[in-house]
């Protein structure tokens, strides 16, 4: 049995507290929210974020964070990615020397362009830090529903690690020393996600959203390929397989924003009536910071950064991306001579 402390009790945080006290382990929920707190405690559900998913009554739940940090075996930070480096500047007091902490969060700060792995180990030096990552919705995952998903660490062991907490009947971690490559598909799939669900909102069917997937994954694999990831990564469980879901899914607060500016409504209005962190926001413009930096096209990225913060509108947008020019769909010279 570990002893484990999840920081954020969002949808995400409780369902793998769930998950992990299901896997015998001592399981501690933090949240910066004191009223959160004590409604985790009273009803030992998060009626707001994860209805149905009851939390077992020996689950404890705190508001202190040195109390979350001090002396657990994994430090797990469910927060939403543009909280990571207030969260890791505000724990890094309670923080022991080699202690590990696995970021489940998914996004890339803007400006810094730094992936979430790397503000933590910036800001709590004296932590070794993991991610785990793929298709896996809060919703299914705090029903037991059937899901697979890769930890990514430096450190194999560490991955095996993480790998023997969480493993369970209904699921399956694999491992991967391609956390750059995790953590780009994981955070940039929710920018595609944006612009599948603009083109739900639109009423376009499932060709333009097959397109959306297939050409946003070669977009974000050939950006994460420029920046020293591995290819292959982008088309696994943390790149295609959480592409798939997030720009498919009911459950998708993404999907779901960019339905809502498909329909009419402006990122900020949209955002609200979503009523959580809609992460892809976000991480689209730190998407085309990046795009320019390591000079890599990527059509879908910008048109998403258009339609957000430039009042573009959405089916202008999708009509320029149709009528760009002329593209070969593989670079390699097979023809025939």
């Amino acid at each position: 049995m570990a002893k484990i402390s999840i920081l954020g009790a969002g949808s995400w945080g409780t369902a793998l507290a769930w998950l992990l006290h299901n896997n015998g382990h001592n399981v501690m929920v933090w949240s910066i929210m004191d009223d959160e707190v004590e409604l985790l405690r009273k009803d030992h559900e998060n009626k707001k974020k994860l209805p149905g998913v009851i939390l077992p009554d020996d689950m404890t739940f705190t508001g202190d964070l040195k109390t979350a940090c001090s002396d657990r075996d994994l430090l797990v930070t469910a927060v939403a990615s543009p909280y990571i480096r207030s969260t890791a500047h505000s724990m890094k007091p309670f923080v022991k020397e080699g202690q590990l902490i696995l970021n489940v969060a998914k996004g890339i700060e803007e400006h810094s362009l730094k992936t979430l792995s790397d503000i933590i180990e910036e800001e709590i030096p004296q932590a070794e830090a993991a991610v785990l990552s793929g298709p896996s919705h809060a919703e299914e995952v705090g029903k037991g529903v059937p899901t697979t998903i890769v930890a990514g660490s430096k450190k194999e062991a560490t991955a095996k690690y993480i790998q023997e907490l969480f493993m369970s009947p209904v699921f399956r971690v694999y491992t991967s020393p391609d956390v750059l490559g995790i953590e780009i598909g994981a955070a940039l799939k929710n920018v595609i996600a944006l612009a599948a669900g603009i083109a739900d909102g639109l009423g376009y069917g499932d060709n333009t959203k097959a397109a959306l997937i297939t050409r946003g994954i070669a977009e974000i694999s050939r950006l994460a390929e420029a920046m020293g990831a591995r290819s292959e990564t982008l088309f696994g469980l943390s790149g295609i397989g959480d592409l798939v879901v997030t720009c498919s899914s009911r459950h998708s607060r993404n999907r779901r924003a960019g339905f809502l500016i498909g329909q009419g409504r402006t990122m900020k209005q949209a955002m609200n009536e979503v009523s959580m962190v809609v992460e892809g926001v976000y991480s689209a413009k730190a998407g085309l910071e990046l795009s320019e930096k390591y000079n890599i096209d990527m059509p879908i990225t910008c048109a998403v950064n258009e339609v957000l913060f430039e009042d573009k509108p959405a089916a202008d947008a999708v009509n320029d991306l149709m009528l760009r020019d002329k593209k070969v769909e593989i670079e390699v010279d097979l023809w025939e001579k």
